[in-house]
């Protein structure tokens, strides 16, 4: 199975990319013209990522089986940032994948996604336009996901004390997890599923107990 990863040069993207290496997946990174690609993945193979130009994000994606989107507006002056990538950039990349043919995609979006009342969205209303992404994957015919993790860390360290707190959508606010974590659970997703047509929120916590996805979907009201 050969995945492609939207912003794969991102924090989070190109640790999603070396949990798809990890598990065993064919790999092809999509990335900004200006992003440097993490040494993890210099040997991978790699597609210029252009949200607005139709047939070269179709050629793209051509060939492959699963699009994990993991692109985000970069903090900047520009508040139409999240609008342009959070949103219709999102919604490009879905009209992209009917068009070759991609079946299975994997969204990452934010917890409080669709909030107005947040202070993440003194960025740009950036929740609203995360919430408008996520939207117009919900409404194609996709076998989609959307993973909503909570505030975003860069931990690396003792991973396996860290376990993930599940749940449907609107249910948790203001907890963290590492991105590390959230690589993980986009792969497992993949995995799983019942995860099809589901907005997942995650957060982690030494507290809580060590679950599998499959597993916590069960219990979604």
């Amino acid at each position: 199975m050969k995945l492609a990863i939207s912003g794969a040069s991102g924090k989070t993207g190109y640790r999603i990319a070396e949990e798809a290496f990890a598990s065993g997946y064919e790999v092809k990174v999509l990335v900004r013209q200006d992003s440097i690609v993490p040494e993890s993945l210099i040997k991978s193979e790699k597609n210029i990522l252009s949200l607005w130009n139709q047939s070269k994000l179709d050629e793209a994606l051509m060939g492959c089986d699963v699009l994990v989107i993991a692109t985000g507006a970069r903090p900047s002056i520009d508040l139409t940032g999240p609008a342009k990538v959070d949103a219709f950039g999102v919604r490009n990349q879905v009209a992209s994948c009917q068009r070759v043919g991609i079946k299975r995609v994997i969204l990452v979006s934010s917890l409080c996604a669709g909030r107005w009342f947040h202070p993440l969205n003194l960025f740009g209303l950036i929740l609203i336009w995360k919430r408008i992404g996520e939207q117009a994957l919900q409404n194609s015919a996709l076998d989609w996901t959307v993973i909503r993790p909570g505030g975003l860390t860069e931990q690396e360290d003792n991973l396996e004390k860290e376990h993930i707190r599940y749940s449907g959508p609107d249910r948790q606010q203001d907890a963290y997890i590492p991105r590390r974590l959230v690589a993980k659970s986009c792969i497992e997703a993949i995995n799983t599923p019942s995860s099809i047509r589901k907005i997942i929120e995650i957060t982690s916590g030494e507290e809580h107990p060590e679950i599998k996805m499959s597993e916590a979907i069960k219990g979604f009201a």
